[in-house]
């Protein structure tokens, strides 16, 4: 049987799964949720009782979390593009850069679409300036973090990039990426023609319409 991935192609989330799957091409059946899709939506949450999404399901096993799912993907489906570490410190590095760039950038960008999804024009400023003064903090950090090296920690693309790709993609619609931080840029256009994330990018294409904040025209 093989892999099923419930998720949408416009969740970051998703894609940061997606790229996994696509950096060791991994055959998958790939399920989207959604209103046009409601036996897809019945399946979903079968699999899913925490109602969140992606999803992966390996046989008789639902897998939740994208860094879990990612951690699984290597132990039971291991491809030629080693995504975590053999080595536990460096596997440890890695982690650290998943999780700060799922949750101080993802997360951070998300304010700013829940407040314009919420139709308050007040929510909406509201969660623009929450996102933008949470961004420019990490932007400011990730500059010195990334210098000297290709990708998010060494020249090894990792579960570390995975996560990036997505959350820097986003964060710089929400809050762009000023000019003052050459390196964040760069490495996000490099993300961005890395074929794995461009994959990714190019099926979400024709979902941009529905950005709450409205798409810009690049990328």
């Amino acid at each position: 049987m093989s892999l099923i991935l419930y998720g949408h192609h416009f969740s970051s989330y998703t894609q940061k799964v997606l790229v996994a799957l696509y950096e060791n091409a991994l055959p998958f059946d790939f399920r989207c949720v959604g209103p046009d899709q409601p036996e897809h939506t019945q399946q979903w949450r079968q699999h899913a009782p925490l109602r969140k999404f992606p999803v992966l399901v390996d046989g008789a096993r639902s897998v939740a979390e994208t860094s879990i799912i990612i951690e699984y993907l290597q132990l039971h489906h291991a491809g030629p593009q080693r995504l975590i570490p053999d080595d536990p410190r460096a596997a440890l590095d890695v982690r650290f850069m998943d999780r700060c760039f799922d949750l101080h950038v993802m997360d951070a960008a998300q304010h700013a679409v829940d407040g314009a999804l919420s139709g308050d024009d007040r929510k909406r400023a509201e969660g623009l300036a929450r996102s933008a003064d949470k961004l420019e903090r990490v932007y400011g950090w990730l500059e010195p973090q990334l210098a000297g090296h290709n990708w998010a920690v060494g020249n090894e693309f990792t579960l570390a990039d995975c996560a990036a790709a997505p959350s820097l993609f986003y964060a710089d619609w929400v809050h762009r990426i000023g000019d003052g931080y050459p390196t964040l840029r760069a490495y996000r256009a490099r993300l961005l023609a890395r074929a794995s994330f461009a994959r990714a990018v190019d099926e979400a294409r024709y979902f941009r319409p529905y950005f709450p904040l409205g798409a810009p025209d690049r990328d």
